[in-house]
């Protein structure tokens, strides 16, 4: 079993739902702090928020870019990576075109992830490329991983949560295999309960990614 020395850094604590609130945004940053969670992880409009409830903690805010779909244009994908940045996120979370991928369009969506991560590094924040495992087949999830690489990303994701799945460990353990130490592995979707945490983690997870955290670390202090 892989020894982990502070779980509560393993956490993007996240809220991503459409009927978000600024007070659920406002709980999410306390929670954050008091949990000593790694990030916070909001929509866009949030972010600006999210950085003034944290300014004087260490924990970091990700933002989503082109989510959920992955299928705006690379332009607009580019100009939420700039604005993003600009409000206060550290940290973007970015949805692959899945269509592209599925075609073999491959060109496109490396340059879809250049795109994000060449204006992310200007602000020096880091970039997670969202696969959306569910979609893809193993040899689609490998490629995507391969072409995260290539444009230079910083983790690959296994997924949004508003897709038909989540997380599994067969594809975090899949795209660990793939992406070596050249990349980290952020699992994500349906993680709920400090088993499949303690799972993913164990399948090769660097960071989790989850709505539930403040229950799953509760769980594991008792």
């Amino acid at each position: 079993m892989k020894e982990i020395k502070n779980l509560s850094q393993y956490f993007d604590h996240t809220i991503l739902k459409a009927e978000a609130t600024e007070e659920d945004i406002k709980k999410l940053c306390a929670e954050a702090k008091a949990y000593g969670f790694y990030s916070v992880c909001v929509n866009g409009c949030y972010v600006s928020l999210a950085a003034e409830e944290l300014k004087d903690s260490d924990v970091k805010v990700a933002a989503v870019v082109g989510f959920p779909l992955g299928a705006a244009a690379t332009e607009v994908k580019a100009f939420e990576t700039d604005w993003a940045c600009e409000q206060g996120a550290s940290e973007i979370d970015m949805v692959i075109n899945v269509g592209a991928l599925k075609e073999g369009r491959y060109e496109y969506v490396k340059d879809d992830i250049l795109s994000v991560v060449g204006l992310a590094y200007e602000h020096n924040a880091i970039v997670k490329v969202i696969l959306e495992t569910c979609l893809l087949t193993d040899e689609e999830v490998i490629k995507a991983c391969e072409l995260s690489m290539e444009a230079g990303a910083d983790f690959v994701k296994t997924s949004t949560g508003f897709s038909t799945g989540g997380a599994t460990e067969h594809h975090v353990a899949l795209m660990r295999e793939t992406v070596g130490l050249a990349m980290k592995v952020k699992a994500s979707g349906g993680i709920r309960d400090l088993g499949t945490t303690l799972k993913m983690i164990e399948a090769g997870a660097d960071r989790i990614g989850a709505s539930a955290s403040v229950g799953i670390v509760k769980e594991y202090n008792q």
